[in-house]
């Protein structure tokens, strides 16, 4: 038994313990927390409806996607790169938490852009593409059209798939053999829903394939994570590992352990198989235990880096938003007193998000929501910046605050 579960044990029979008032009232305080928390949610969602009310005035071309905004300028991509996805799905979530038509209308416009996008072969992200914006778009409203599109999407991906090393490779440029990277970790997802909406096992057996090869050569004894690993595609086994967007091949880049915990929590919801649940509680202990974890919960953007003098201590809100999303998937599915921690380390970093310190005022920050944001911190790249996939997340996670808790 791993030493997650011992204490979330332990932490059960002390609750089991208590006089009985003494539970009662501890639930009503639990169900107090979580209607101010969900309170909370809706709220900053009205607030985020007016930010992006004028993002999406200022930027109506959906073929010209704002990717971030960095010293000063807003930068772009085509629907190819790895990031198009992520404004559709903004706008979802937009729809979501609003109802109102005129975000169904304009999600429906950026996601109909990115539909030739189920045949692209550059990229490992289809997942994040097409998840994002078809995905949750069938999710909210059941529109048949846009099944057929995510399988499509499924079966690009699964030409990446390498059942000899049993896992999908990631980059499509530099000198590595068989690149995976921790990010790949998010674009099973489109896998398993491809296995559902056909009955056809092969995408949801690869998609546990992959999971169970990264968990047993990315991670490290304290569940920390390498960013990429490159195997050899004669032996299927690792040649080298580092950490590619982080301070050195041994750091905890932190957007990378985001994506392990929420893609195995992910991999969980779909495959109720215990060692995924295990594993992404293992690395959430990892990180909110952390020694460098700042006290607000958003995190630098390497774990290592307040280690390093040199170093601009730079945060990163988008792996602080990302990890929140992940937390409140994860609470769902353990015992009472480890979900209320995971709820209340999600709901500390959603209030330092939603602050002035890190939430943008409207009409700053090129209209997007967050702000000191780190993109790629070794190539200087998208320093103290805003990055759609963390405005992308922040979403996600105060919709499922507000919805679920």
């Amino acid at each position: 038994m791993n030493k997650i579960i011992t204490k979330s044990t332990m932490a059960l029979a002390i609750l089991l313990a208590l006089p009985a008032c003494d539970a009662v009232e501890q639930n009503n305080k639990q169900d107090t927390l979580l209607n101010d928390s969900a309170q909370f949610c809706s709220t900053t969602l009205d607030k985020a409806q007016l930010q992006l009310d004028d993002f999406r005035k200022a930027y109506t071309n959906p073929n010209k996607i704002p990717t971030s905004f960095s010293d000063g300028k807003v930068n772009f991509i085509t629907p190819m790169g790895w990031t198009s996805g992520f404004v559709a799905g903004s706008f979802w979530y937009m729809y979501e938490h609003s109802q109102d038509k005129s975000w169904l209308d304009t999600a429906t416009h950026w996601t109909n852009a990115l539909e030739d996008m189920q045949f692209n072969r550059k990229t490992h992200d289809v997942g994040f593409i097409m998840n994002n914006s078809f995905g949750n778009g069938l999710r909210l409203t059941g529109n048949k059209n846009y099944s057929p599109i995510l399988v499509s999407t499924a079966q690009t991906l699964m030409e990446r798939y390498n059942p000899d090393i049993g896992a999908t490779f990631s980059w499509s440029w530099g000198t590595w053999e068989f690149p995976v990277i921790i990010d790949n970790m998010m674009n099973l997802e489109l896998l398993f829903n491809a296995s559902l909406a056909t009955g056809d096992k092969k995408y949801y057996d690869a998609a546990v394939s992959h999971a169970t090869v990264t968990m047993e050569h990315h991670f490290r004894d304290d569940y920390s994570s390498y960013h990429l690993v490159n195997y050899s595609r004669d032996t299927g086994l690792p040649q080298s590992k580092q950490t590619f967007q982080g301070l050195t091949d041994d750091s905890s880049w932190s957007r990378g352990q985001a994506w392990g915990a929420y893609g195995y929590t992910m991999v969980y919801r779909y495959t109720k198989d215990e060692k995924f649940l295990n594993h992404a509680r293992n690395i959430v202990n990892y990180l909110l235990s952390h020694k460098n974890m700042p006290e607000d919960l958003v995190p630098y953007f390497d774990y290592d880096a307040p280690e390093h003098p040199d170093v601009v201590n730079y945060r990163d809100s988008s792996a602080a938003s990302l990890l929140a999303s992940g937390l409140l998937e994860l609470a769902n599915y353990v015992e009472k007193e480890e979900a209320a921690r995971y709820r209340k380390a999600a709901m500390r970093m959603l209030h330092s998000l939603s602050s002035p310190e890190y939430l943008a005022a409207k009409g700053e920050n090129g209209h997007f929501l967050l702000k000191q944001a780190t993109g790629n911190y070794p190539a200087g790249k998208e320093l103290n910046a805003a990055l759609n996939y963390g405005d992308y997340y922040y979403l996600e996670a105060l919709n499922r605050c507000k919805n679920t808790i």
